[in-house]
């Protein structure tokens, strides 16, 4: 399913509407270039789960964490990773396997590590603030 969005409104209404169905365990990784709007779509995910959560892109510190009521969530960037190997020293297969959500960006730079019930989630820059995002996952534009 493929759907388009014109604002960064939209794309965050798009992560909380994700998050609204998300279940214990579920990895989402979102995949596209730099400045797509998978960040803006984690911002909607966390929202949802605790309105007023500051989200920031782990660019830089790999991971952050969100502790909700609901799940916790586990948003990491594999972009500035140099091999698998520093996943494994940070612990996350650990976060792999727990009861929280995982959102990964730029997840499929180490495909070995993701767990096999990963979904992906395209996002591609159309220009002029467009998006179009593309998933099989079934709570798309749900």
């Amino acid at each position: 399913m493929k759907i388009t969005t014109t604002t960064v409104e939209a794309t965050r209404a798009l992560g909380a509407s994700f998050a609204k169905k998300a279940e214990p365990g579920d990895c989402l990784v979102l995949e596209g270039e730099l400045g797509a709007g998978k960040t803006e779509f984690v911002r909607g995910f966390v929202a949802a789960l605790a309105a007023g959560a500051a989200v920031r892109s782990p660019s830089f510190s790999i991971l952050n964490i969100y502790e909700t009521p609901r799940l916790t969530v586990y948003h990491f960037d594999f972009y500035r990773l140099a091999d698998a190997m520093e996943l494994h020293e940070i612990g996350f297969d650990d976060y792999a396997a727990s009861e929280g959500v995982c959102l990964i960006e730029w997840g499929t730079l180490f495909p070995e590590v993701l767990p096999s019930h990963a979904a992906t989630i395209r996002f591609s820059d159309r220009g002029n603030g467009v998006r179009e995002i593309e998933s099989d996952v079934e709570m798309l534009g749900s």
